[in-house]
């Protein structure tokens, strides 16, 4: 954070609301003028401040309805075994987020699928027979109370 200053948390919030911002359009928007901009946003991309960009899209417009919430324990607590593991989910496009956790589940896996069917395949033949897990729970999002939207940029650099 320390070599970020005001103009630079303006660039990184301008750009999290919208990739798609020419540099004449941030400057607009942060009142710095487009070359600026420019050097300052390269210099955030390859500090890796900015690790890449993408298109936010609708995934029911893509038949994918069902989200799902689902806690892995494993079946023992090792490192090969949580390779094995994360291996098997890395290379799973219906999980669109993984993490290892603390506590009594060892994993929380946020996945979609078009239906009931496709969870059901999901869990019973892919995570179930996986050597590596030991137990599954699932948990079906009824609503989304709100979605990821980017991170808390601060107003200004601390100092």
């Amino acid at each position: 954070m320390e070599q970020l200053d005001g103009f630079d948390l303006k660039i990184l919030a301008e750009l999290q609301r919208d990739g798609h911002l020419t540099n004449n359009e941030l400057s607009e928007r942060i009142a710095l003028s487009p070359s600026q901009c420019s050097r300052r946003r390269s210099r955030l991309e390859a500090e890796g401040f900015i690790t890449g960009y993408q298109a936010q899209i609708d995934r029911q417009k893509l038949g994918l309805d069902l989200m799902v919430v689902i806690s892995v324990t494993l079946a023992t607590h090792n490192r090969d075994n949580a390779k094995r593991f994360g291996k098997l989910v890395s290379g799973l496009p219906e999980v669109l987020e993984a993490y290892a956790l603390t506590g009594e589940m060892d994993y929380h896996l946020r996945v979609v699928t078009p239906d009931l069917a496709g969870l059901s395949r999901f869990v019973n033949d892919v995570l179930l027979p996986h050597d590596s897990v030991q137990h599954v729970k699932t948990s079906i999002v009824l609503e989304t109370l709100k979605s990821f939207e980017g991170l808390p940029i601060p107003e200004r650099a601390r100092g």
